[in-house]
């Protein structure tokens, strides 16, 4: 049976958290593995039963032969990703708001012992393939500058916007003919793909995706990602880079039992559906709303609007937590979890509505 935490109070308060899905606590299937996986022993270093069987089941998952490595945190997963795809040499184009290029604190750089990051821009933080193109073609041979070597992909993106299967196929394609490597961030991986409602082999390996970095904290895991290699033959390369970055975990069972439950029961897809279906509701009631303004459609789970500097404030100072500005002056960004209620996005919505409506904001 599928459950989650109920985030709100018993008194029939709300707490009106939309900073981020990080703020939402472990789906209580995940916290029950977790207990479970604690008795007796097991094998260290990822060869338990469970770790062993959790890569076969990714195997099914993503219906092709892949290689399966666990790491606690997202950062990781990236930087480990992309340091073994990319020579220090190289550099890896990316999009100017991807989450490698603004906050790992160039942990890129770090892992991969110097590579670049080189930003190509796009409308929704998506890749613009003519512009992708042309970056991967650019001193090409040039011994006297980085070369092109990795592309990353951020789905969904910083943006809440999706990449369609067709925009990750000519991004693959594009890799292909100029001999670069494809890199997914999929740290809401799964919001992507209920969002569009495909398979996971089809948004992957399929589109040219080499390396994936499976997210799964954003959506319900306590502390558990994955690393998931398409491209088999990089495997041991990943396997001391994961070592000597500090992430093998001795007690590898107790992120495998996250993960498994995270996909035991469709639990993943329940959670980003729900958390994409609160993202849709908040911005149904934004939408109706005289003064506040839409930035994009809503695809996954983030929601960006511009609205009143005073109603930002007012909002705040009502419990509200958002954050606002950052993006440009009176532009709020809303993100929705797994655990957001239809009354946590009601009260919002209500309030903002009324604050509008009476002036109080202005």
């Amino acid at each position: 049976m599928i459950s989650t935490i109920d985030r709100t109070s018993d008194q029939g308060g709300v707490k009106g958290g939309f900073t981020s899905d990080n703020i939402a606590g472990a789906s209580l299937p995940i916290l029950q593995a977790l207990i479970e996986a604690s008795g007796g022993t097991a094998s260290p270093y990822g060869n338990d039963e469970l770790t062993i069987q959790l890569e076969q089941r990714f195997k099914t998952l993503f219906e092709c032969d892949l290689r399966l490595f666990l790491v606690p945190t997202g950062t990781a997963a990236n930087v480990i990703s992309l340091a073994t795809l990319t020579p220090v040499w190289g550099s890896i184009l990316c999009h100017p708001d991807a989450h490698i290029n603004n906050d790992e604190c160039s942990a890129p750089e770090f892992y991969t012992g110097g590579a670049r990051m080189v930003k190509v821009d796009g409308r929704h933080g998506k890749l613009d393939s003519g512009l992708l193109r042309a970056a991967a073609q650019n001193k090409m041979g040039d011994v006297h500058s980085v070369q092109p070597c990795t592309v990353s992909v951020t789905q969904a993106t910083e943006t809440g916007h999706v990449y369609s299967l067709a925009e990750l196929n000519e991004i693959g394609q594009i890799c292909q003919e100029t001999g670069m490597r494809l890199h997914m961030d999929g740290a809401r991986f799964a919001n992507a793909l209920v969002a569009l409602d495909c398979t996971p082999a089809q948004m992957t390996w399929q589109a040219g995706v080499d390396v994936l970095s499976f997210g799964a904290t954003k959506n319900g895991v306590l502390a558990a990602e994955a690393i998931v290699l398409f491209d088999t033959g990089l495997a041991t390369e990943m396997a001391f880079r994961r070592k000597r970055g500090g992430h093998l975990f001795s007690k590898m069972r107790v992120l495998s039992a996250q993960i498994d439950a995270y996909l035991n029961d469709d639990l993943w897809l329940h959670n980003a559906r729900h958390a994409n279906a609160m993202a849709q509701r908040l911005s149904r009631g934004l939408n109706a709303i005289e003064g506040i303004e839409l930035i994009g459609e809503t695809e996954a789970n983030i929601i960006f609007c511009q609205m009143p500097e005073a109603v930002i404030e007012a909002l705040q100072a009502s419990g509200f937590q958002f954050y606002a500005n950052r993006w440009g002056p009176e532009v709020a960004r809303l993100v929705t979890s797994f655990s957001t209620s239809e009354r946590e996005v009601d009260a919002f919505v209500d309030r903002a509505k009324t604050l509008i409506s009476t002036g109080q904001g202005y």
